[in-house]
């Protein structure tokens, strides 16, 4: 059975071995695949997989053959996977492999915003120690987590981590969710969206984006905000009107962003948050760690394996 990877290099950049597939039939891999390339590389090949190659009818009607898709990520939004419905081809991803990782991400971004180091490293680097009158300085104000009230919009597995962490660093927890009711009280408090902007000291993004969330860090959210809350995003770029929180970053509205997703990625040279005061970007890798791509890896292949034994998992 042949298998073609598309866009390979995302998941493994040489630091993994792609033997969980091979395992499973003829592997081919692709480093990246360009859209009028698809229909070429995969042929006749029954099962392809996949992390961001868009899929859609325009492809799917060219390649008869298909019979699997493999999505090498928990989200799928470039797979038409109604249509693959209708055209009986099987579509699964990889929930939950990087839960871990994504959590320390949002803690580094927190604790980047909070106290600086790397920015006080570099400024090291670049000499500015060794010019100084005293025996320490500091970039802006230091600030610790401890005590802090941390506001976390989304209670999935990433959330619910994310509350443990909190209460480690000595954080209030406070939660906005669709669904209260399904977990268990453990120290935290369920509040209104509304409350959650006015009294969090630090916002934590890990919902997924939806319809009803799209933009919803915008000047309106915003405004209900304290001055110096931070707002970290390691879920969607869309769930903030980016140029609203710009321009707020701008004004000193509220004192800090750390983002690793943006609503266009690669971003933009134009990206109004690109040269935003106080805004930390970094490229989409809250998930990428070794560990959680190799998780990614075992669990992709023993989704096509269950496939091939006729077995469901993971499913969309």
């Amino acid at each position: 059975m042949d298998i073609i990877v598309l866009d390979g290099y995302c998941l493994n950049h040489g630091d993994l071995d792609w033997t969980p597939f091979e395992r499973l039939g003829n592997v081919v891999v692709y480093e990246r695949t360009p859209y009028e390339k698809i229909v070429e590389r995969m042929g006749s090949a029954p099962v392809m997989i996949t992390n961001k190659c868009l899929i859609d009818r325009g492809v799917i009607d060219s390649l008869p053959d298909l019979k699997y898709i493999g999505v090498l990520a928990t989200g799928y939004n470039n797979v038409d996977t109604e249509y693959c419905r209708k055209k009986g081809i099987a579509v699964t991803n990889v929930p939950s492999y990087s839960t871990e990782s994504v959590v320390q991400a949002v803690f580094g971004l927190m604790l980047e915003l909070y106290a600086g180091l790397a920015r006080h490293a570099e400024s090291v680097r670049n000499g500015d120690w060794i010019k100084a009158p005293d025996f320490c300085y500091y970039l802006g104000s230091l600030r610790e987590l401890n005590g802090k009230t941390l506001g976390i919009v989304g209670f999935g597995a990433i959330g619910r981590r994310v509350a443990q962490v909190a209460k480690a660093f000595g954080m209030r927890v406070i939660v906005n969710t669709r669904s209260p009711s399904k977990y268990p009280e453990d120290g935290f408090e369920y509040v209104s969206a509304e409350r959650l902007f006015g009294e969090s000291d630090v916002i934590s993004l890990n919902c997924p984006l939806t319809a009803e969330n799209a933009g919803m860090i915008n000047s309106k959210s915003i405004s209900l905000m304290k001055k110096d809350a931070v707002i970290i995003n390691t879920a969607r770029g869309g769930l903030i009107n980016e140029s609203d929180l710009a321009e707020a970053l701008n004004a000193g509205r509220i004192a800090g962003a750390a983002l690793d997703v943006l609503s266009r990625e690669p971003e933009a040279a134009d990206d109004p948050l690109k040269n935003a005061k106080n805004a930390i970007i970094t490229p989409h890798i809250a998930w990428a760690t070794v560990e959680a791509r190799s998780r990614l890896m075992r669990l992709a292949a023993e989704n096509l394996e269950a496939f091939i034994a006729g077995r469901v998992l993971n499913r969309v």
